[in-house]
């Protein structure tokens, strides 16, 4: 088997290493995060301009016809770089939702993606489910839609929703304006400054034509989008991991005690082996599962919850170490050290957590 990164494949990832390193240093990642602002519109423009928000779609519906394998790649970069843009939300999982999708006014709401001009989000969990995202409370009766979801990425933002509800006790995905009548939002930013809202639903009237699956349909579009979102946030663990453990080594050898660099203490080098193994084997398992999740086995399910069960015990320790390889500066807002912790702590709750997936990998 060829594990080798295609041509392609590599110029993608030199494309966005250069773009974070001139772009989107870390300075300038605070001043958005610190604005009024949960993104900045202009980068999000310069995503348009190079291609990335086209990346996951298919060829027929004016993407660039990438997959799992280019997602990632560019997920473990953004990881790296800690980007806040909402390209999660849009992109992957509303937009890949769509593209698989049959709903005929699909196009036009992709070509919009592509071109920077429209974000929509996926309102798909909701309160004392516990990651159980096919069950929904939110209920579609005669054409008027009740109820609430929670934790929508990029919620704020959005001017289009995508709904999951129950509808004669079948799945059903509409897709419904947020400044429709009926729809309240309320904003707030998680541990990592992400952009998330809890949206409320009281008799918003829904049109056929803004139905875009029903049951068996709507089940499969909900489980592949998940899982693709679920090795994208994997795959930014990722580059936050190599991140941690590369700045800690930098540091470790530079912090100097006892007239020597710390460095040279072998129990500190022990520590930074483990945080080197740890994230080479999150990257063994993520290679796996971007080869397997475009596949149509049924274990690429298997393959994603493997690597998040691991991302979510591994990530954790290894910006915990890092944090506490660097002391009290470890904890301050002016070092990115301690920002990928809390975004490991983010990621380990999105999609499921770590015990989660491992009962789902047993299963």
């Amino acid at each position: 088997m060829n594990l080798n990164y295609t041509e392609e494949q590599v110029m993608l990832r030199e494309q966005i290493q250069k773009f974070c390193e001139s772009e989107y240093d870390f300075y300038t990642r605070e001043k958005i995060v610190k604005s009024s602002n949960d993104f900045d519109t202009n980068v999000w423009k310069l995503f348009a301009e190079q291609g990335w928000l086209s990346m996951a779609f298919s060829e027929e519906n004016g993407g660039l016809g990438f997959g799992a394998v280019e997602l990632s790649v560019l997920f473990e970069e953004f990881g790296k770089a800690l980007v806040i843009e909402p390209y999660l939300s849009t992109v992957v999982l509303s937009g890949t939702l769509l593209d698989k999708s049959k709903y005929s006014k699909k196009n036009e709401l992709i070509e919009k993606i592509c071109t920077g001009d429209m974000h929509i989000s996926l309102a798909y969990a909701e309160a004392n489910k516990n990651y159980d995202f096919l069950s929904s409370d939110t209920i579609l009766d005669n054409n008027i839609l009740n109820g609430t979801k929670t934790l929508v990425l990029n919620g704020g933002n959005s001017d289009k929703v995508i709904v999951t509800c129950t509808k004669d006790k079948k799945l059903t995905l509409v897709v419904i304006d947020s400044n429709a009548k009926g729809v309240s939002i309320n904003s707030f930013k998680t541990i990592d400054d992400q952009s998330c809202a809890e949206i409320s639903f009281e008799n918003v009237k829904i049109d056929d034509d803004s139905i875009i699956a029903e049951d068996l349909e709507a089940i499969k579009l909900i489980n592949e989008t998940i899982n693709l979102a679920t090795l994208c946030v994997s795959a930014e663990a990722v580059g936050c991991m190599e991140s941690c453990y590369l700045k800690t080594l930098e540091y470790t050898k530079g912090r100097e005690q006892f007239g020597q660099p710390i460095s040279n203490f072998q129990v500190l080098q022990h520590r930074m082996v483990d945080m080197f193994v740890e994230s080479e084997l999150a990257k063994s398992l993520l290679f796996k599962a971007m080869l397997e999740v475009d596949s149509n086995s049924e274990d690429k399910y298997k393959h994603v919850s493997a690597l998040k069960s691991q991302i979510g015990r591994s990530g954790k320790l290894s910006a915990q170490d890092a944090v506490q390889l660097h002391g009290g500066m470890g904890v301050s807002e002016e070092m990115m050290i301690g920002h990928y912790l809390k975004k490991m702590v983010s990621i380990d709750a999105l999609f499921g957590n770590s015990d989660y997936h491992l009962k789902k990998f047993a299963s």
